[in-house]
């Protein structure tokens, strides 16, 4: 307990009987598939529909039970070798599924009485907006073939470059005053109260960079290089374009939080240059003090303390959440601390089949790794709410990923921070909620900055790891604005982040603002409705899944593509500043 998670639910090790039986099963699940993606081409329409949902569904739950538990497996000991090899068999045992989705999704997208077949089942009934995108989402198929060779092709291409980012920034050995420290302990160095060790873990953290930085920038541009050329292959306008229809997102809701980011930016620059005089700098705040703990709320916890204090600060707002998070802890479902081969960083798996989640950190005791577990948390509350659709209905899009999390983040916050009336405490309290509100409209924006410009350059030149630091820098600049002390930045923060490293899900960072701000949003609906809001808002939740992100938003009567939504959020974030600036005068 309070220490490493859990995997038992799903196997109890690879020689498990359960493991190596269900692995015979997908291999006869995907014949299957193949051959009835043959077969449903000649098929009453009725009767396809019908056996499509069941191969799939019948596919998706053998696949997802194995799938989570490599993954998983992986996540915690990067080096082991038996997984690394179960890992590399399972997605070349997947990718033979391409070709048979595509055909089937193909032979669904053709159908032209869709609605009215629709009425006719309870079960097609509940899949009818999936039919819908797929029916969409068949305009950018290729030939049944290229499908196929795109699926295998993953295997030696992307999915390479992928792993050889997490493989290499998971063993890398940081230097630090003559040990040997692992990347995330020395990230976590930035959150501790002592200067030099921040200052000193900085520096160390980007000289370690050298080692591994010309190949983590070969991964880089031959995945981005890769997304283009599926971009234009399918027909996209951009790799944006194709992140947004995939988001079930419009252009429109972006542009209109983009603006409103862009108009209350300068209110955060405002609080980072008063945490640099707070800590003696004239030039705007160095990277290193980013994090650096202010006041003297700087808790110590350990997990046993962590549970109880999300305990008292959930319990007043739904009992299900509160009962879900100590079975988090009860149940073994969080991985805690960091150590060798074990990825940065933090998720959250949902086990959705399996009604549990699973939870990684890299807890290291500050007040910050008790609000990523809230973070994660929140995910797995969300993975609770759509547990009752049926298996083919169970993935949200990336925006509305971060809506439970962060509104998590800032239910306990906002709790933390109305429970104390002493000054400094309180002031404290309000500045480590600011450095997260900070992260997603500077940080989410520079990183969004970043991504946008390799994809556009990558399309006609190979970006070194000395373009790669350029891009990042004048991004930092811009999103950060004079809060930052230009001359102290962080050039490698495109080697860290595994967010970039992924062919099948581009621009992974402004969906961190955006649930952090539509979140916000939901808590001044709170505020307003007190508890009848709560069943609306898991309401909310469970639509996610079978709803385009603004038609979830208006369930809370909001228009996403309204600038003044967005306003109206980051107002409260600003009013937040306004407060932290009084209060450190």
């Amino acid at each position: 307990m309070y220490d490493k998670w859990n995997l038992d639910i799903l196997y109890k090790g690879y020689d498990d009987p359960a493991f190596l039986n269900d692995w015979k099963k997908l291999e006869q699940i995907l014949e299957e598939l193949k051959q009835f993606a043959k077969d449903c081409q000649k098929m009453e329409d009725l009767k396809m529909l019908k056996e499509a949902v069941a191969v799939l569904e019948n596919y998706h739950l053998v696949g997802e039970r194995l799938g989570s538990f490599v993954s998983l497996r992986q996540a915690t000991d990067t080096t082991d070798a038996q997984t690394v090899s179960l890992i590399a068999r399972f997605s070349k045992l997947v990718s033979q599924s391409g070709e048979a989705e595509a055909m089937i999704n193909k032979r669904i997208a053709v159908v032209s009485d869709l609605d009215a077949l629709i009425k006719q089942d309870e079960v097609l009934q509940e899949y009818a907006y999936l039919f819908h995108n797929i029916k969409e989402e068949n305009r950018y198929l290729l030939d049944d073939a290229v499908e196929g060779v795109i699926a295998k092709l993953n295997l030696s291409g992307p999915k390479g470059w992928e792993d050889l980012q997490q493989y290499l920034t998971s063993t890398l050995i940081v230097d630090y005053k003559g040990s040997n420290e692992t990347l995330s302990s020395i990230r976590n160095m930035a959150y501790s109260a002592d200067k030099e060790v921040r200052k000193s873990a900085y520096e160390a953290e980007l000289k370690a960079y050298d080692k591994i930085k010309e190949a983590i920038a070969f991964s880089l541009n031959n995945l981005k290089s890769y997304v283009n050329t599926i971009v234009e292959l399918r027909g996209y306008d951009s790799a944006l374009d194709m992140t947004l229809k995939q988001a079930h997102m419009k252009q429109e809701t972006l542009d209109a939080m983009f603006g409103a980011m862009k108009r209350f930016m300068p209110k955060f620059h405002a609080y980072y240059r008063r945490k640099a005089e707070l800590l003696g700098y004239q030039n705007g705040l160095p990277w290193y003090e980013l994090f650096a703990p202010m006041g003297e709320s700087s808790q110590v916890f350990t997990p046993e303390s962590a549970h109880r204090y999300l305990l008292d600060h959930f319990k007043n707002f739904d009992i299900e959440l509160h009962d879900m998070i100590d079975r988090a802890f009860k149940e073994e479902w969080i991985d805690f601390f960091p150590r060798s081969g074990k990825v940065g960083g933090a998720f959250c798996a949902n086990l959705t089949a399996q009604k549990v989640s699973r939870v990684l950190t890299n807890f290291d005791g500050g007040l910050g790794d008790v609000v990523t577990l809230a973070h994660e948390l929140g995910h797995a509350f969300h993975g609770q709410q759509i547990e009752s659709h049926r298996p083919l209905n169970t993935g949200y899009s990336m925006p509305v990923a971060e809506t439970a999390s962060t509104f998590n983040e800032n239910i306990i916050m906002n709790a933390a921070i109305a429970e104390t009336s002493d000054p400094q405490e309180k002031a404290a309290l309000i500045e480590n909620q600011l450095q997260d509100l900070s992260q997603i409209i500077c940080d989410i924006y520079s990183r969004f900055l970043f991504e946008d410009t390799v994809f556009n350059r990558c399309k006609n030149e190979f970006l070194f790891a000395k373009d790669l630091e350029e891009i990042m820098l004048e991004a930092q600049k811009e999103a950060y604005g004079n809060g930052l002390d230009h001359d102290v930045l962080h050039p490698y923060m495109w080697i860290c982040k595994s967010h970039y490293y992924s062919a099948h899900l581009s621009y992974y960072n402004f969906p961190y603002a955006f649930g952090g701000l539509f979140a916000r949003g939901l808590i001044v609906k709170y505020q307003q409705e007190g508890k009848a809001f709560v069943e609306k808002y898991k309401q909310l939740l469970h639509a996610t899944t079978v709803a385009d992100v603004e038609e979830v938003a208006k369930m809370a009567d909001i228009d996403l593509t309204d600038q003044a939504f967005w306003e109206s959020s980051l107002q409260t974030a600003s009013d937040l500043i306004d407060q932290y600036l009084e209060l450190t005068k």
